[in-house]
């Protein structure tokens, strides 16, 4: 893909400037460039006003009662045909995409079937019906106890923030957006300004679709610029927020939320070290597979996933540390998403506490960054946790070398939350792997035995989430199937009419759902 390749330029309605309301100071144009040239991709995409971001909610606010009308196989109808679309667009999707983030074609070309694969995943939830979560407690005249039915409902109109490393599957049609869709919500983008094109290219195929599968394709609405974020948050049209992003930029969304005159849930994905312990028996049996595994997970997609092995415990007297320095120096850096997200990396690797272990290369490119891996025994890490329990987004790791395994247990009582936590074991390391397990799942959204964090499966019993700083709601999830219970809320229904119940609760039950009836 070379910069010359053609990118969409034309502006959806949705982020067109409402000239008689516009503030005399216009929001800044958002300019997509390439990470391997730094030069702008396409042509700039105009910043939405408060007035933009008000028309957009207004429409997705007009969309929802009927959304959240239709029956669950009814969404999963219109679900499969956005799949369908995305699919069908794939390689103009990925051309634009591959120009502003050079993520590339074989990456980018998964993501997108990862994306549609969400879509379809939720529409298989929505045919089985238990997502609506019904609960029957009939009414017991000795007990004194009325009739009572409750079942979930949409909360209403959701913002989503898109992320900067998953163009697609974070993004305008990603993850939040299909499980607020299943949960019957309309859904308002804030596209990333790392991939402005991308993000307008998918917002076209997307309404496309809904329109010709007989919805409103206000069912998506796009805003676009840092200035529209504020007042995404704090519009009274908005019910709920989804956010995947920086720890800073996370927090002060979700402290607009709360501070609203009406307080609205925001589930934020923040930031994650994901810890690794390596134990060990499995220290002496794999120490090459264990540091060729290490480096290939810290440095895939030049570090730029929230699931990234940050902290990495190994056993001292190893061989295991050794190899994972003659890995680290042959490991080669990719182009960060953007000139920001480079600046950040390069301050937060230079100022970093730990000893430098051993450093790769950069790759060409105008934002590209070498992989770097430090080193400190497991006193020097108690002594300084706060510090270096921060994430660094990108291929950078910390190994912390453990002598004692009560100490080991001990240092990871300390550990922040993540959204993940790693164990590598042989058989002889089980009882040892039991306490470890058990320290760390308190700390973490997932559990993974002999196996790298990086890359998440998109299914019903996933659960990508943690305690903060991970996120600001450990109890839900971001990816797999309970990911749309974010987006409802519970209604209990007391003596009402057969007739008048929604047709999930009514005695007939003529959509068929899993329902729990109290004896």
């Amino acid at each position: 893909m070379t910069e010359s390749t053609p990118t969409p330029t034309a502006e959806p309605i949705v982020v067109q400037p409402a000239v008689e309301q516009s503030p005399a100071v216009p929001p800044a144009a958002v300019q997509g460039r390439s990470p391997r040239t730094g030069a702008p991709v396409g042509d700039p995409v105009a910043g939405s006003t408060e007035a933009d971001v008000d028309r957009v909610v207004a429409a997705a606010r007009a969309a929802a009662p009927g959304w959240a009308g239709r029956s669950g196989p009814e969404r999963a109808e219109v679900l499969e045909a956005v799949a369908d679309a995305l699919d069908a667009a794939r390689a103009e999707l990925v051309a634009v995409a591959d120009a502003e983030t050079a993520l590339g074609e074989v990456r980018l070309t998964g993501e997108v079937a990862r994306t549609s694969g969400q879509l379809r995943m939720f529409a298989g939830l929505l045919r089985d019906g238990a997502h609506v979560g019904a609960v029957l407690s009939p009414a017991d005249p000795a007990l004194g106890r009325p009739d009572v039915r409750r079942m979930l409902h949409p909360i209403g109109v959701v913002a989503v923030f898109a992320a900067s490393n998953f163009p697609f599957a974070f993004s305008v049609a990603g993850g939040d957006t299909a499980s607020a869709w299943a949960a019957g919500c309309p859904v308002v983008v804030k596209a990333h300004e790392a991939h402005p094109a991308t993000s307008l290219a998918v917002t076209r195929v997307v309404r496309t679709a809904l329109t010709a599968a007989g919805v409103s394709e206000d069912l998506l609405g796009l805003v676009v610029g840092r200035a529209a974020g504020g007042p995404l948050v704090t519009h009274p049209g908005i019910a709920a927020v989804g956010f995947t992003g920086s720890l800073a930029g996370g927090r002060a969304l979700f402290d607009l939320a709360a501070g609203r005159p009406d307080p609205i849930p925001f589930f934020g994905e923040l930031g994650s070290v994901n810890p690794v312990v390596v134990l060990p028996g499995a220290a002496a049996e794999r120490a090459e597979e264990l540091a060729a595994g290490y480096l290939g997970s810290l440095t895939l997609g030049t570090g730029q996933f929230c699931t990234n092995p940050g902290l990495l415990f190994v056993p001292e007297a190893t061989e295991l540390l050794d190899a994972i320095a003659t890995h680290a120096r042959t490991a080669t850096g990719g182009p960060m998403l953007s000139e920001r997200i480079r600046d950040a990396y390069e301050d937060g690797t230079s100022a970093h506490a730990g000893r430098e272990l051993a450093r790769g290369t950069a790759a060409e490119g105008a934002w590209s960054v070498a992989p770097v891996v430090w080193h400190v025994d497991l006193a020097e890490f108690v002594a300084h946790a706060a510090e270096l329990t921060e994430e660094t987004f990108g291929p950078a790791g910390l190994v912390v070398t453990y002598a004692d395994e009560d100490a080991l247990l001990a240092a990871l009582d300390r550990l922040p939350g993540s959204l993940t936590g790693s164990v590598h074991t042989v058989e002889a390391d089980h009882p040892l792997a039991a306490r470890v397990g058990a320290a760390l799942r308190p700390r973490v959204g997932r559990l993974i035995h002999n196996g790298w964090p990086t890359g998440v499966a998109v299914c019903w019993a996933m659960h990508h989430g943690g305690p903060w700083p991970a996120t600001t709601a450990p109890g839900h999830t971001s990816v797999g199937g309970t990911a749309l219970e974010r987006w409802l809320v519970p209604t209990a229904y007391q003596d009402w009419p057969d007739a008048l119940l929604p047709a999930e609760l009514r005695d007939a039950n003529p959509l068929g759902v899993p329902r729990r009836t109290q004896p």
